[in-house]
């Protein structure tokens, strides 16, 4: 079945790109639908071509792409099957990007800067999309760059579930990177009802990647720290922050982060630090050379799949999140 139709045939089609389809079908059979069969090949010069091969007219369509490397390409894919839908008359398109590509870019820092953030939600709106889905976005304020309805879903019941079961949360700290991720490290503290510190940091405007650790905030002497984020790059932030948590008499550090982006030199930077287990999700690729001992990996497939339902049902995507009816 590569449909569900309800009356008044409206009718969900799913569709995947080439970047990781592993996950758009565990999405599917979640769903209880088929990926929407698609023809997808590059010319010799490196152009797409897109074109589905069932009748998309009318449906309500949900386009499945994470932007992973190499991520120009696949930003583009995605587009170009946006388009391909807008021109076969589908009736409502949601762009569903686990990870939002160029998200940290959301904001001017310094003159002559682009807000890349901004320009990614405009491309789609031009490409055609009427709703944009993704997963822990870097900043919320991202969600008002698009003109038409954003679903921000949250990776943290995902990664607070496998927690509540391993912690002993009376010994357990909440710790935030940097003051960026304050707020969320204050709903992770206040669900797993932890003590919350954070972590003071530079960085080196003129050098990418570059942090420099300044001090530690709060309460984490003889305790496990829960370090979070919403993703992993390079990893110099994160082993920078365990390195000081330790330093300030921490007994146990645990990473959980949402988006496994892992660039060189992440792996060998997390295997080799003092932090015990690295916990993500899915929602980027992992090859084989990128998994190591310490790293647990979660499927964010049945929250995405939820999502889409949702949506498709008009039901309450933030009842998903907070409860609300």
């Amino acid at each position: 079945m590569t449909s569900i139709k309800q009356p008044g045939e409206k009718n969900l089609m799913l569709f995947s790109g080439r970047a990781y389809p592993e996950l758009a079908e565990e999405v599917a059979q979640h769903v209880g639908v088929s990926l929407t069969p698609t023809k997808l090949v590059d010319f010799a010069n490196g152009e797409i071509y897109a074109r589905y091969l069932e009748s998309v007219r009318g449906c309500d369509a949900f386009v499945i792409q994470s932007h992973t490397r190499p991520i120009n390409q696949w930003i583009m894919e995605q587009l170009i099957m946006v388009d391909a839908l807008k021109r076969a008359s589908a009736k409502r398109i949601t762009v569903v990007m686990p990870f939002f590509g160029y998200a940290r870019q959301d904001k001017k820092g310094r003159g002559r800067e682009p807000i890349t953030a901004r320009l990614m939600a405009d491309m789609f709106k031009t490409a055609g999309a009427d709703r944009l889905m993704s997963i822990d976005l870097h900043t919320s304020q991202i969600q008002g760059f698009f003109d038409g309805p954003v679903d921000h879903l949250f990776a943290m019941p995902v990664l607070e579930s496998y927690l509540k079961n391993k912690l002993d949360l009376a010994s357990t700290t909440v710790v935030s990177p940097d003051t960026g991720r304050v707020r969320l490290s204050e709903r992770w503290a206040d669900t797993l009802g932890t003590p919350m510190a954070f972590i003071h940091k530079r960085r080196d405007l003129d050098v990418a990647n570059s942090v420099k650790v300044s001090e530690v905030v709060g309460k984490v002497r003889g305790r496990t720290c829960v370090l979070i984020d919403d993703m992993i790059d390079t990893a110099g932030t994160i082993c920078k922050a365990a390195d000081a948590l330790y330093e300030q008499g921490a007994t146990n550090v645990i990473v959980a982060a949402t988006h496994a982006v892992f660039s060189e030199p992440a792996v060998d930077r997390l295997k080799n630090s003092r932090i015990s287990e690295v916990i993500v999700t899915n929602t980027l690729p992992l090859p084989e050379t990128s998994r190591f001992d310490k790293l647990t990996v979660l499927s964010i497939a049945p929250l995405i799949a939820r999502a889409i339902t949702e949506v498709f049902t008009d039901g309450s995507v933030t009842s998903m999140f907070e409860g609300d009816t």
